[in-house]
């Protein structure tokens, strides 16, 4: 059996429990050995064998998870992150679905969400933003033309840009041709959740300066909308008095 697990976003005790417990019944580890914390290679057993993918193609750690089910051995692929969020399993997965090897999954935690907390930010505020953009920039890889920056900008929603970081200026000039103006609240957040973890809060305007005060090129997601600077807020409907929930009757208090 092939296991996926998320790692989470850094932090070693930021990776699930049954994440955990998956890698330290694992006999096999593949690991991103680029962005994966390789403290959370503690969790694993004296005995377990552990390969870097970081320098390995597709076809390589393909062999590895073939050899060990003909051995009837438990694999752990740990990736960065979320799994589901530009974490490149699927081609694992149809690859394994060829050859007939079941394989589960197993969720982390993702970046703009070890942001979030580091900045002690909200992303969904009562008439400010009820919607969050997971995006990127085109690079090496596209991105399909009605996912441009300028078109979901557009919708002033806060935004989780991954991938990114090393095009700040191209970045800021696009979100503000989709409709963000240059004062709007942003952040650039390096490793977040790792110990060398800087969180910088600017602008839409500022993004590249930040990240050239900072030196932050590269594994930073950047973050932007009106709720990335708020520190105060609308109270939301759910804890009002007046508002009924099957848990709860509706009062006139206000107190």
């Amino acid at each position: 059996m092939v296991y996926f697990v998320g790692a989470g976003t850094g932090a070693p005790d930021l990776i699930t429990v049954r994440g955990m417990r998956l890698i330290g019944e694992a006999d096999i580890i593949i690991y991103a050995g680029s962005l994966v914390n390789p403290e959370l290679l503690q969790y694993a057993k004296e005995d377990c064998q552990i390969y870097d993918s970081s320098r390995m193609i597709l076809e390589e750690i393909l062999e590895i998870m073939e050899r060990g089910e003909a051995q009837g051995k438990t694999t752990v692929r740990l990736h960065t992150g979320e799994l589901s969020i530009y974490g490149a399993v699927r081609e694992q997965m149809d690859e394994l679905d060829r050859r007939g090897i079941a394989y589960e999954s197993c969720p982390g935690v993702s970046a703009c969400f070890g942001a979030a907390a580091s900045l002690n930010l909200e992303y969904t505020l009562p008439d400010v933003s009820q919607s969050l953009i997971i995006t990127r920039m085109e690079g090496r890889t596209r991105v399909p033309e009605r996912e441009s920056i300028e078109s979901l900008a557009s919708h002033q929603a806060s935004m989780a840009i991954y991938l990114s970081a090393g095009m700040l200026g191209e970045l800021s000039v696009r979100l503000m041709a989709g409709g963000y103006e240059s004062s709007t609240p942003a952040a650039l957040v390096y490793k977040a959740t790792w110990p060398e973890e800087k969180a910088c809060v600017c602008t839409v305007g500022t993004l590249a300066e930040t990240g050239e005060k900072y030196g932050i090129t590269k594994t930073a997601v950047v973050l932007v909308g009106e709720a990335v600077g708020r520190r105060e807020a609308k109270r939301s409907r759910l804890y009002a008095p007046d508002f009924e929930t099957g848990f709860r009757k509706a009062t006139d208090d206000e107190t």
